[in-house]
């Protein structure tokens, strides 16, 4: 089968095409250290390659042989609505890019099942404010994992599907919610991806949770890129390196590339430079 592409040129084109349906992928990074903008570049070039050739092929050039764009695309957020991805997206490539690509992705928010138990007022992440009336005939959302997983069952197949993020739902361990069953919700993604044949990237926030957290996340993905920064005398760079990605770690390896510079720039997030083993 084809691979689908990271919607990041030279690192769909140094694997060969990018990932192998059907996997599980983590963007673990620290704050501000690009995983949240490959998450938004990712959706964004595979919306724009199905909304606009011209402006794909200006921005991301030829799909690499062995590549194929998915059906669709998906973006799951626990706590951001449409209008806010967007304008976050904004801030991180051209508005062209966004304009075209956003009526190619399909986002799901999932804030009103997230909120629903805790004590922020309704109108926070309810478009209107309900009244007592609408409120009793609507009832209440399904909890929120569970919604999760219908959206996944109903439209992940052949899909990229964008969870942002993870951390969010670490956030909601407590007594009614363990960390073991968002560890057993992602297991299952893992297992479940890989008869939807499609690409899931999931993002973490590893500022945020402990390390035996983040290595049951890692355990739980089939391959996990991490974003982190590096100071180099006054300066600091964006790096990712490929922690864990079973099937496509090895072609890495025999080229003895280990981490990758990264920048941001009208087109999103791309690999600046390439560092071997010395």
């Amino acid at each position: 089968m084809p691979s689908l592409p990271f919607g990041v040129a030279r690192l769909d084109s140094i694997l060969g095409g990018g990932a192998p349906p059907g996997n599980v992928v983590l963007l673990a990074g620290e704050s501000g250290a690009g995983a949240r903008e490959f998450l938004y570049t990712s959706a964004a070039m595979n919306a724009l390659g199905h909304a606009d050739a011209e402006l794909f092929d200006l921005y991301y050039g030829d799909l690499p042989a062995d590549a194929a764009l998915p059906e669709e695309v998906h973006y799951i957020s626990f706590t951001a609505d449409t209008g806010a991805i967007t304008r976050e997206m904004g801030y991180t490539m051209a508005d062209e890019i966004v304009d075209a690509a956003i009526g190619e992705i399909d986002f799901r928010d999932l804030s009103p099942e997230y909120f629903q138990l805790s004590p922020i007022p309704r109108d926070w992440y309810e478009d209107e404010t309900a009244s007592i009336t609408e409120l009793g005939d609507r009832g209440e959302y399904e909890d929120v994992l569970t919604a999760f997983g219908d959206y996944l069952s109903a439209h992940a197949d052949d899909s990229l599907v964008c969870i942002d993020s993870v951390t969010d739902l670490v956030s909601m361990v407590d007594d009614d919610t363990e960390w073991s069953d968002v560890a057993m919700v992602m297991k299952g993604l893992k297992k479940a991806a890989y008869d939807w044949g499609g690409l899931i990237l999931v993002l973490v926030n590893t500022d945020s949770i402990t390390d035996r957290e983040f290595g049951a996340l890692t355990d739980a993905a089939g391959g996990t890129l991490q974003f982190t920064w590096e100071s180099g005398g006054s300066q600091r760079a964006r790096t990712m390196f490929v922690r864990e990605f079973r099937g496509v770690l090895s072609r890495l390896e025999s080229e003895n590339i280990v981490r990758f510079e990264t920048e941001i720039h009208e087109g999103g997030f791309d690999i600046s430079d390439v560092r071997k083993i010395r």
